[in-house]
């Protein structure tokens, strides 16, 4: 079932329960934390960009989350071609979502963190995602020190992105709340050790991952995504599964010129050998057929017994096909881009 959500409402009832599970085009959920049947410490709530160079080969991934009884916030610069990744990251503790992330991504709004390791800002005004960082003592994989930087996300008025609100069968009143807004074009600076560069036109593009929920207490889930142009089309994708009942809709689709082409179920193919071999994926459908071919797994692991992160976030090249909702095929040649498998316990 692919259940299709077009109008506005309220994401939870008076019950604490979402409404009408299901997927949308637009952000058409409205959250709000009150209407959250747990504790503030329960409640999940973050941001996450990541902006990829298709002529580079790297990514660029940045973080502010708030967890309720602690947040996170990171830099992480990933160089394919070397095949390795630099990451700095800062906690606080009981921050109960005083961080400053918004009830909704759609309005214009800052937020910003900041401390002796890094600095980081995420400011929207209309249709523009302005990210403002820095790391002075991160050592990049090339040797160099230092990354900072301003850059500009373009978000197009009217381009479609995946939303998708479901609970968890073990508990409705559990739930995730999750937008998906691929293929934003970048512009800016960026200066990596010595190096500053101006990003060139039609080269980095970003995504927002924006995510408010409350989970369960041990879940493990599945995400791909990829962002940039292919034949002068702004084109990319998103999959997933393994987190909440997707019984209602799946969070598979295509990005193509500003409109999203929904797929059905996608299976990773993680080969039993290990994540940085090739990765052989395919939809229930027959049309999102992919080999993800690893350069880079930035791997990390917190285990603190009750609270435990074991994440594998896999950056490389995707090389296949996928059919259009009219049943045009897109060839994707190497395109530099990312899939995690993600087991989180708390």
């Amino acid at each position: 079932m692919q259940h299709e959500v077009t109008l506005g409402q309220p994401l939870l009832d008076s019950k604490g329960m979402i409404a009408e599970e299901g997927w949308a085009r637009h952000p058409v959920w409205h959250y709000e934390r009150k209407a959250v049947r747990a504790s503030a410490l329960r409640i999940k709530e973050w941001d996450y960009y990541a902006l990829t160079s298709m002529s580079g080969e790297w990514t660029l991934a940045l973080t502010i989350s708030d967890l309720g009884y602690s947040a996170l916030y990171s830099i992480a610069f990933v160089d394919y071609r070397r095949g390795a990744f630099a990451q700095t990251d800062a906690m606080r503790f009981f921050t109960m979502h005083r961080t400053g992330l918004a009830p909704s991504s759609t309005e214009d709004n800052q937020v910003s963190v900041s401390d002796s390791k890094l600095r980081i800002a995420f400011i929207k005004r209309g249709g523009q995602r302005i990210l403002v960082f820095g790391a002075p003592a991160l050592v990049l994989p090339d040797g160099g020190v230092g990354i900072e930087g301003q850059i500009t996300l373009h978000q197009e008025k009217g381009a479609e992105s995946m939303n998708i609100a479901t609970s968890w069968k073990e508990n409705r009143r559990a739930f995730y709340l999750n937008e998906k807004v691929n293929c934003m074009p970048a512009s800016g600076t960026l200066r990596l050790g010595g190096d500053e560069q101006t990003l060139a036109e039609n080269d980095v593009w970003g995504v927002l991952d924006w995510g408010r929920g409350r989970w369960t207490y041990t879940n493990r889930w599945f995400w791909g995504s990829a962002s940039g142009i292919i034949d002068g089309v702004p084109f990319g994708f998103n999959i997933g599964y393994g987190f909440s009942d997707r019984t209602p809709a799946s969070e598979n689709v295509v990005f193509y010129d500003g409109k999203i082409h929904k797929l059905e179920d996608v299976d990773f193919g993680i080969p039993a050998s290990g994540y940085t071999d090739t990765w052989h994926m395919t939809s229930s459908d027959g049309r999102f057929m992919m080999d993800f071919t690893p350069a880079v797994d930035r791997h990390t692991c917190t285990d603190f017994r009750i609270i435990k992160s074991d994440q594998h976030q896999v950056f490389g090249y995707y090389d296949g096909k996928v059919v259009l909702d009219d049943g045009r095929v897109i060839t994707v040649s190497r395109l530099p881009a990312f899939a995690e498998d993600v087991f989180n316990r708390w």
